[in-house]
């Protein structure tokens, strides 16, 4: 993907700047989530006892699962800021959880410019409202508003 320059991130506050490719949140995906983040809560990792004691019908993402995969949806998605050294999130000015994301689904994230600082430092901070939508619901899986920042190199004055 092309980077973008500081002049078209800044004409795009208040637009819709992207929608992920669809992916599937697979059982070993939650498995391994819950490995790495000891949450073995049944409801994630039973799919027998998950299908037989909950509303859902079997076993479902972890939300933090489902948060975490924002960071590859936006690599699969956004062009990157030119002149970027790196990125680094920065936390989030609301996040909820709405719906489940069951075993099996296919979520996809839409990603809306909501904001973006310049600041003298060199760092860009910009924030996306972004929604985890869920193929065939008519709730996200999440929405929330996602502040990240990109340090960017600072340019040679030219005469």
């Amino acid at each position: 993907m092309e980077p973008i320059s500081l002049d078209v991130l800044l004409a795009s506050v208040g637009k819709e700047v992207g929608v992920s490719p669809w992916r599937v949140v697979t059982q070993r995906m939650i498995d391994q989530f819950a490995d790495a983040t000891d949450d073995h809560q049944f409801i994630h990792c039973d799919p027998e006892r998950a299908r037989l004691e909950t509303p859902f019908g079997g076993t479902i993402a972890h939300g933090f699962l489902s948060l975490s995969l924002l960071s590859a949806m936006t690599f699969e998605t956004m062009p990157p800021l030119e002149n970027s050294k790196m990125g680094v999130n920065h936390g989030f000015d609301s996040l909820r959880f709405l719906a489940p994301v069951k075993t099996g689904a296919r979520i996809r994230t839409r990603f809306v410019l909501a904001d973006v600082k310049v600041r003298p430092s060199g760092w860009v901070q910009t924030a996306h409202d972004v929604a985890i939508e869920i193929e065939g619901s008519k709730k996200p899986a999440l929405t929330a508003r996602w502040l990240t920042l990109t340090l960017i190199e600072r340019q040679p004055e030219t005469a």
